[in-house]
């Protein structure tokens, strides 16, 4: 039996495996799913579907540098709170004297933090780059103390400590199934263009950054330039999650550009997986759900997480989809060895005198 048989007689999730990997399945199931959340009794669900949403978004913004790149940033909250921090501020600047905001202004806040956050990103990147490894790391987490204490000090401008507060959307996005659905769609969009860049030449060209930066300069690729523009890509997208944050909690506070958010990312991408890009999105929809019926019941979620990186790092280090693939390839060779016996026997048949 040929190749091409089995391929016609597989199933839709088995041949977008086949195309594009564990990532493509995961990620239509996923899609399929959150369409259906606003659905389930209550708003608790799409409150904590928003927050995976945004959440997740960051953290495929994150691997972009760690997973593709082979960099690990720990200031990556940083462009997620000047995305938030701009929206943030065109809202206040907005308001009305009843505090509402206009539909014009609202979409123009959250396209401002597109830019802030670019600029942010190419002003760190150009030093970040410069080095690798753990010296990468800890520069960017200098910058990103550094914006943190900036905005924590600057009360006349940022409002210090108190953050700024009232951040009311237009009536039709203060409903919480509207604000999913309108969520759902850019992270999606944001989602495609991810792909899009992972799946490039230049994604290919981060994969070899990370395999071997001296082959790549070998062979003529600006290494530096082609880190810089990476960079600069995690820090927008990170930034237009950060610009969904602030009306979605109507506040933001300085802590979103702090080292514990910076943690968010890496933990979400540990669990789910950073060598594939739907990774950080089913670890953002296990870390936020565990986090939002953990902390319901019980104060001891850092004791959680704590225990569920452990056994991650400990026994499972590829992350979740990691699990899933080796077992599916397993099967599929198990099939696979099956369906070429008979054939072979025939063979070995047919070849005789």
């Amino acid at each position: 039996m040929t190749w091409q048989h089995h391929t016609r007689r597989r199933g839709f999730f088995s041949r977008l495996y086949q195309d594009s990997g564990l990532s493509g399945p995961i990620l239509v199931f996923l899609g399929l799913g959150f369409l259906f959340v606003p659905l389930l009794p209550g708003d608790f669900p799409t409150i904590v579907g928003v927050e995976i949403l945004i959440l997740g978004l960051f953290a495929l913004s994150f691997n972009l540098i760690y997973g593709y790149m082979g960099q690990i940033s720990f200031g990556h909250a940083a462009f997620f709170g000047l995305g938030a921090y701009a929206t943030a501020l065109f809202f206040r600047a907005s308001q009305m004297t009843t505090g509402e905001i206009g539909y014009a202004q609202f979409f123009l806040s959250l396209l401002l933090a597109i830019p802030v956050s670019a600029i942010g990103a190419l002003i760190v990147g150009f030093f970040c780059v410069r080095l690798t490894g753990i010296y990468f790391a800890l520069l960017s987490l200098a910058f990103g103390e550094l914006l943190f204490y900036i905005v924590f000090s600057w009360y006349g401008f940022t409002g210090g400590d108190n953050g700024i507060q009232g951040l009311l959307p237009p009536p039709f996005f203060r409903n919480p199934d509207n604000y999913y659905y309108f969520t759902l769609a850019i992270v999606a969009i944001a989602g495609v263009l991810l792909w899009r860049i992972a799946n490039s030449p230049f994604g290919y060209t981060l994969r070899m950054l990370r395999d071997n930066q001296r082959r790549a300069a070998f062979l003529g690729i600006n290494v530096r330039l082609a880190m810089l523009m990476n960079f600069v890509l995690a820090g927008t997208f990170a930034g237009i999650a950060g610009a969904l944050w602030g009306p979605f909690q109507r506040s933001v506070a300085p802590g979103l550009l702090g080292w514990m958010e910076s943690g968010i990312p890496v933990f979400m991408t540990l669990i789910g997986g950073a060598d594939f890009f739907a990774g950080p999105l089913v670890g953002s929809v296990v870390y936020t759900a565990l986090n939002s019926y953990v902390t319901h019941y019980t104060v001891y979620w850092p004791l959680t997480i704590g225990l569920i990186i452990l056994v991650i790092v400990l026994f499972f280090p590829g992350g979740i989809l990691s699990i899933i693939d080796a077992r599916i390839r397993a099967s599929r060779g198990h099939q696979q060895a099956r369906e070429d016996l008979p054939v072979t026997s025939s063979e070995e048949t047919g070849s005789r005198p």
